[in-house]
């Protein structure tokens, strides 16, 4: 496959910047896949995995909420979090799990509620994605 240019950018850091044979991302609705020459596109992404491929091989990361831009020139992912799988902390994930959980449980209003499933499932996001190293 031929190689584009990719950046990938949190509010934190340049998580990556170089080239890519393809990367799949979960938007909002549902999986999508970028290879070199995709028509412009812009979509918003929602709490998933992202899959990186270098040298036929994939490289997956955690992601939450951001948006993708897709031009002739580069592919721009914006998210707010992003953690390679081998990167992971595995124990603070599983107590984020068993935090949020806890609050789904107290949750007094519907908003309560929504936070705590986000969180629940981010923490679900991550812990799944940790066991692709």
């Amino acid at each position: 496959m031929t190689p584009f240019k990719l950046q990938i950018i949190t509010p934190e850091k340049t998580v990556f910047d170089g080239e890519a044979e393809q990367v799949i991302v979960r938007t909002t609705v549902g999986d999508v896949g970028i290879l070199k020459g995709h028509e412009p596109y812009c979509a918003a992404l929602g709490i998933g995995q992202m899959r990186i491929m270098q040298n036929g091989e994939f490289r997956r990361a955690a992601t939450s909420g951001g948006i993708i831009k897709v031009s002739k020139e580069i592919t721009t992912i914006l998210v707010q979090t992003c953690e390679w799988s081998d990167e992971i902390d595995v124990e603070r994930a599983n107590a984020a799990k068993a935090a949020a959980e806890e609050r789904i449980k107290a949750a007094k209003s519907d908003k309560e509620l929504l936070l705590a499933d986000a969180k629940l499932k981010r923490a679900l996001n991550r812990i799944d994605t940790s066991n692709f190293k």
